[in-house]
């Protein structure tokens, strides 16, 4: 973990279950970490964590929240847009509210702090970006087809940076949880659902965070999706 010690880090979505662990990961292996939760005071965030609130649907402040935490700490070395939304829908039930919101959230969100953070990173020579995506994109999923198509149209973004900065240093991957307790997805989840998950259980978010902390650290690892589901879908 040695080229991650003392880089800086931003987290989105801090304050979930994911989120909590992915700070707390980050946190023990040596970096700096920014997160951001809609409401900054009470968040119960470790102490060192600089605590932001900033509201992912706000499209006009992400390049701002990127140049600050630039101007901060000096520099943004590791993105993890983790920052998730999507109502239960069926496909007759889903709005144009629901959908303008997931996108909004998943998708574009993350798009526009890549396109404020990664080129400043390529400039430097180095850069870590991990989107946070879903089994759903791959599978449509349970939770709606605003849900799938936002965690989808990750893939299409991981596929345009990985390849257009691999030789500058950055590299872009996605990580694809799914059915993981202690979030409010996981946990809704009937039993015949988690019975049916070939581990025999949900994860937990520490191992999303585990597997996050191990990807960030490989500097091979680029352009690729790993999925985190139990075996749900062999690849």
């Amino acid at each position: 973990m040695s080229e991650l010690e003392g880089r800086v880090a931003l987290v989105t979505g801090a304050t979930g279950g994911i989120g909590r662990a992915l700070v707390a990961r980050l946190r023990g292996a040596g970096l700096t970490v920014v997160a951001t939760t809609r409401r900054a005071e009470g968040s119960g965030l470790p102490d060192g964590v600089d605590v932001v609130e900033a509201d992912m649907r706000q499209a006009d402040a992400l390049p701002g929240l990127v140049a600050a935490v630039q101007e901060r700490h000096g520099a943004l070395d590791v993105l993890v847009p983790n920052a998730g939304a999507g109502e239960r829908r069926s496909l007759e039930d889903t709005t144009r509210e629901d959908w303008d919101a997931a996108l909004a959230v998943n998708l574009t969100a993350p798009f526009l702090l890549a396109q404020a953070a990664v080129p400043a990173m390529a400039a430097r020579g180095f850069g870590r970006v991990l989107l946070v995506s879903s089994v759903a994109a791959f599978t449509g999923g349970a939770i709606g087809p605003h849900y799938a198509a936002s965690k989808a149209g990750l893939q299409g973004l991981v596929g345009f940076l990985s390849s257009r900065y691999a030789a500058r240093g950055v590299t872009v991957n996605a990580i694809a949880p799914a059915a993981i307790g202690g979030t409010g997805m996981g946990d809704a989840l009937p039993a015949e659902t988690v019975a049916a998950i070939p581990v025999g259980r949900t994860g937990e978010p520490a191992e999303v965070a585990d597997l996050a902390l191990a990807m960030l650290a490989n500097g091979y690892l680029t352009g690729k999706t790993v999925l985190l589901d139990g075996g749900m879908l062999p690849r």
